[in-house]
């Protein structure tokens, strides 16, 4: 690893960090602490406003944890997101079961991840939000590097 830079973060720079996502009951949702650091360029879309503008002016060797209010973080859930299907459009041999997440392919053939949310004889209900929508969360991160890209 090269040597530590005094850069600080801010649009356009590579990072690479540490960090973790905890729920309000102390829940740790995601986490790489322990594994190889995340590395992006700020602005380049790979995390949330919110994330980023929360370590803007940190540098290498940097700690903090931030609370992250929903709206910066994943959005609010928003019930066009969620949908019903006939239950005959799946597979007779599929489990299914709440909580189960299904790949389906959205207008653009692009893969997206939905959760089942109900199910009868009849219809399956699947949200689309991202599981984290509606949540506060906890943002701890440790500054690795911070380089010009």
């Amino acid at each position: 690893m090269s040597e530590v830079s005094a850069l600080a973060i801010g649009a356009g720079r590579r990072v690479a960090l540490h960090f973790s996502l905890q729920l309000d009951d102390g829940q740790v949702v995601d986490s790489n602490f322990g594994g190889n650091p995340a590395s992006f360029i700020v602005g380049d879309g790979s995390l949330p406003a919110g994330f980023e503008q929360a370590i803007l002016g940190m540098s290498a060797g940097d700690e903090g944890v931030f609370r992250i209010p929903p709206e910066k973080a994943f959005g609010m859930p928003h019930p066009d997101n969620q949908q019903s299907f006939p239950r005959s459009r799946f597979a007779s041999d599929i489990q299914l079961q709440e909580g189960l997440v299904m790949s389906f392919a959205d207008a653009r053939n692009s893969e997206l991840a939905g959760v089942v949310t109900a199910f009868d004889d009849e219809r399956v209900f699947v949200d689309f939000n991202h599981p984290l929508a509606g949540r506060e969360l906890l943002f701890r991160v440790r500054v690795v590097q911070v380089e010009n890209s």
